[in-house]
């Protein structure tokens, strides 16, 4: 399968935590669809200290994977919301 594209969409939506509200992430993501996964090249802004883990309420919200070679992250269902 072909890799995500390295540049990447232009727009850009802010991921936060469902429980406590807190910004997790400013990512590049393409497509108007539910978000279901995070490249980590596309990450644009990261507010998290641990790896897919909230920094306010310590909540795990995804986990780590490989997506056609490439890292990402699996988000698990209602964890997170974007805006």
């Amino acid at each position: 399968m072909a890799k995500p594209n390295k540049k990447g969409p232009v727009r850009t939506v802010d991921i936060f935590c469902s429980k406590c509200r807190t910004q997790l992430y400013k990512y590049r993501k393409g497509g108007k669809g539910a978000l279901v996964k995070c490249f980590l090249e596309r990450i644009s802004e990261d507010y998290t200290r641990e790896v897919a883990t909230c920094p306010n309420c310590q909540q795990v919200f995804a986990r780590q994977t490989l997506i056609r070679g490439t890292p990402a992250l699996k988000m698990i269902g209602q964890k997170v919301y974007m805006k």
